[in-house]
């Protein structure tokens, strides 16, 4: 029977191919976004009284992925109008200045400020939360609703719908 004998090549006759190289992209985009607990809120409004609370609270989680160079997370609440936060159709109206929140327990307060987003003097800014080179992160906010129908004794009875809407924003 006959022997087979391998033979390593000699040093000199490796060969390599060309490099071939791969160009790699990975982007994570900024992103802000308010997930709410919720989407409905019922009042069983008494006529003049001041304390018509919300019939649940609602929670919005603010979650935020973002560059380094935006120091400040706000979230707001809003209407469209002012003088008509909530109708009844026709032409009865509740203003946004006695719709109010309680964010985390603190003092129901009226949507009479000007926001970003909204109509004039029918917002609130409920939080501003600074990044502090946190660039991910999220906060979450327990608001609480009141309609204050003191300031309106002679509205008439009737169903009054709204829409409140909730949003963030970075800067």
């Amino acid at each position: 029977m006959a022997a087979t004998m391998l033979v390593s090549p000699a040093r000199g006759q490796v060969r390599n191919s060309a490099a071939s190289p791969i160009a790699l992209r990975a982007v994570l985009p900024e992103s802000l976004t308010v997930k709410l607990s919720g989407n409905a809120v019922n009042f069983n409004l008494v006529a003049g009284s001041t304390n018509n609370a919300g019939s649940t609270s609602i929670t919005a989680t603010t979650t935020w992925v973002l560059s380094r160079r935006i120091p400040l997370v706000a979230l707001y609440a809003f209407f469209g109008s002012a003088s008509a936060a909530l109708t009844d159709g026709a032409g009865d109206k509740i203003p946004s200045a006695d719709f109010e929140i309680s964010d985390n327990g603190g003092a129901l307060t009226a949507l009479t400020r000007t926001t970003p987003f909204g109509g004039a003097n029918a917002g609130l800014r409920l939080s501003l939360t600074p990044i502090l080179g946190k660039r991910n992160g999220s906060r979450t906010d327990l608001m609480q609703f009141n309609i204050n129908l003191g300031p309106l004794p002679t509205l008439p009875a009737g169903a009054y719908t709204g829409t409140l809407t909730i949003q963030a924003q970075a800067f």
